[in-house]
């Protein structure tokens, strides 16, 4: 079992967290008790499908990312948490254990607080290259970003500073507490809409370079983000299926700073129509799950006397630096391979 699939690849829940408190720092808290506690958990429940991650193999996969972010869930998971806190904060006061500055709590705040705790989170995991299941569970389709890297430093540090800030003033007793935290929630706004145009520059101009090499336009192109270059981008790409059913692939580089567009002539064919891979998918249901997630699957093929290996992988974490990680592997007897050739 490839464990690094068991790997949580969404935005990760700091940044969840921190959004939450932003939200609250500019001004949302102060509408309601337990405001800002609503707000943080909010921005991190639809996370309770990692529970999943406890399935054997990678049988997670058609779950994470979906039902839980799905229009259901928006509906939801905010009234259950609005009643969670309501009935917390009941059992503090019966217990004398709420405190005396505390706000009281309205009902009607508390609750749009955990909508927009709650919706925060798929519009921030959206962003990524990993994808979402935006309509779960009335569509499968997955939605990507393209635009921020799973872990962004830089949405950190403008977080982490809008908050601290704003606290240090709201604790000095500023008039403009807020502004802090107004100030961040913009500054990372734009920062993603930046980000957004970058990766739109990437895969337009990878685009037309792929075309060029090619002589027809790529089925796909994906300007993958970099952990703390935000300005550079990982090209892949893929083309059109030729005749024996095989795509070509390949990758490339993006950098802004010199509005570079470099492409390897490093290119294979992904290897998704062999006799091969569809044993293994027959064979194997993680491959099932593996493909269900997988936005550019590949396989590679390698001969070992009797027996043959199916390795799949998927183009957006095949980096050397992960090694095995986001990889199915089944063997394929040659006896039963050549007696499934026509």
């Amino acid at each position: 079992m490839p464990s690094c699939l068991r790997a949580r690849k969404n935005l990760d829940n700091l940044t969840h967290s921190l959004a939450g408190a932003v939200l609250g720092q500019m001004g949302l808290k102060t509408k309601t008790g337990l405001g800002m506690a609503t707000l943080i958990i909010a921005a991190n429940i639809p996370d309770i499908d990692a529970v999943a991650t406890m399935l054997d193999g990678v049988q997670h996969l058609a779950i994470r990312r979906g039902i839980t972010h799905g229009p259901i869930a928006m509906l939801v998971l905010p009234l259950l948490l609005t009643g969670i806190m309501i009935g917390f904060d009941r059992w503090q006061g019966k217990r004398g254990k709420r405190p005396a500055d505390r706000l009281a709590v309205h009902k009607g705040w508390l609750l749009a607080l955990a909508y927009i705790g709650c919706l925060s989170h798929p519009a921030l995991d959206w962003l990524n290259s990993y994808g979402i299941r935006l309509l779960e569970p009335f569509s499968s389709q997955w939605f990507y970003g393209d635009s921020i890297f799973i872990i962004d430093i830089w949405i950190w540090a403008a977080f982490i500073a809008g908050v601290w800030i704003s606290r240090r003033r709201e604790k000095k007793g500023g008039a403009n507490w807020q502004r802090p935290a107004w100030i961040s929630f913009a500054a990372v706004c734009a920062y993603i809409f930046a980000n957004g145009l970058i990766t739109g520059k990437a895969e337009a101009q990878a685009t037309v370079g792929v075309q060029k090499m090619l002589h027809e336009k790529p089925d796909l192109v994906v300007a993958n983000p970099v952990p703390l270059a935000f300005w550079r981008r990982d090209v892949l790409w893929r083309g059109g299926y030729d005749e024996t059913g095989q795509a070509p692939i390949g990758h490339g580089t993006f950098d802004l700073t010199g509005s570079e567009l470099l492409l390897s002539p490093d290119i294979r064919l992904d290897n998704m129509d062999t006799v091969q891979l569809k044993m293994a998918v027959m064979k194997n249901p993680e491959f099932k799950a593996f493909l269900f997630w997988s936005r550019m699957p590949f396989a590679l093929l390698q001969d070992d006397q009797e027996k043959e290996q199916v390795i799949l992988k998927d183009q957006r974490f095949d980096n050397p630096l992960l090694g095995d990680r986001f990889t199915v592997k089944a063997i394929v007897r040659k006896d039963r391979l050549e007696q499934a050739v026509p």
